[in-house]
């Protein structure tokens, strides 16, 4: 018995109903799992073939014709998964509803859609400054908080070198107390030790993790601590990065701060917290080529994560061969 077009789609609507309801899909997520699913549909009505007589050739000829339509990894991925959910749901509701049993046994006795893989997703590198571009923006937040003396320009430079010298996540960054107590540190989400110069953060799956901080870093922050412990904030803000208004500053105003101060230093990218955390991994491991202590200090549950920085580092090797060794350019002209 072959499914009409108007009870395929009244199946899918209810299938997609379920993922909502059971599994809290986003409404995104779901819109995308509909169109996967008249993507399915559309491609059994081209070729010919019952939905209920998919085989797994059909499925890998569809996912190439998703690959010819130019859809990412990422998109091909998700549209197999919907499929493969698709078949198994649709299979279940056959058994419990009691009928159908032989439609079942003779065409879905195997999802069609098991052992099909998704393309590879191509890794992206993440973007990085090069040396002299952290070093310009790290100095122009500097050189600002020494000439405008201001409140903001003070806590600006000590939020940059920070984010620079320890390669910490924003959200780590701005979980950072100012309390000086050791006896009430583990209610903070994050402390500094003062004297050590090292930052303990609150980071990914609830884990701790202390990492140095460089002496100039160290002399912003000690700038900034000095500028805030002269105002009389409300004894409730425990945050070490506060607002005028007294409040935790929040990740907007820093993305805002920091994309300002990046072009105030002539810098012709898009700069963003997390790329001055890639730039600190590429630059310690270009000097230090240490990646287990890398890992360490970014927090990295796998060195997997942290290997990707090796490849940062190979394109920084390939472009100082390419402008400093004589025989680089060789047979290009």
């Amino acid at each position: 018995m072959k499914l009409k077009p108007t009870e395929l789609h009244s199946l899918m609507q209810e299938y997609l109903h379920e993922l909502h309801v059971l599994r809290q899909l986003s409404k995104h997520t779901l819109k995308a799992y509909g169109m996967d699913l008249s993507d399915l549909q559309n491609f059994a009505l081209e070729d010919g073939v019952d939905l209920l007589k998919v085989s797994n050739a059909h499925v890998r000829r569809w996912a190439g014709r998703l690959h010819s339509q130019e859809k990412s990894s990422r998109s091909i991925a998700r549209a197999l998964s919907a499929w493969r959910g698709w078949y198994e749901w649709l299979t279940e509701k056959d058994v419990r509803r009691g009928v159908g049993a032989a439609k079942v046994a003779n065409h879905l006795v195997a999802n069609p859609v098991d052992d099909v893989k998704a393309p590879k997703r191509l890794k992206s590198l993440p973007k990085a400054l090069s040396v002299e571009q952290a070093l310009a923006l790290v100095n122009q937040a500097v050189k600002e908080a020494e000439e405008k003396k201001d409140d903001e320009s003070i806590r600006d430079a000590a939020i940059i070198d920070l984010l620079y010298s320890s390669g910490l996540r924003l959200s780590e960054l701005l979980g950072i107390d100012a309390m000086q107590s050791k006896e009430r540190q583990y209610e903070s989400a994050g402390w500094f030790d003062w004297d050590a110069g090292e930052v303990t953060v609150l980071g990914k799956g609830g884990k701790r993790r202390s990492v140095p901080v460089g002496a100039p870093a160290m002399k912003s922050l000690l700038a900034w601590r000095a500028v805030r412990d002269a105002k009389s904030y409300d004894e409730k803000s425990q945050a070490l990065f506060l607002s005028a208004s007294g409040k935790r500053l929040s990740p907007r105003t820093v993305q805002a701060r920091l994309r300002s101060l990046a072009i105030r230093a002539g810098l012709p990218t898009h700069v963003h917290p997390h790329m001055m955390r890639h730039s600190f991994a590429s630059h310690v491991l270009q000097s230090s080529q240490d990646l287990r202590a890398v890992q360490e200090m970014l927090g990295h549950a796998s060195i997997a994560s942290t290997q990707i920085y090796t490849s940062l580092d190979f394109q920084h090797l390939a472009q100082a061969y390419d402008k400093a060794h004589p025989r680089a350019k060789a047979g290009k002209d």
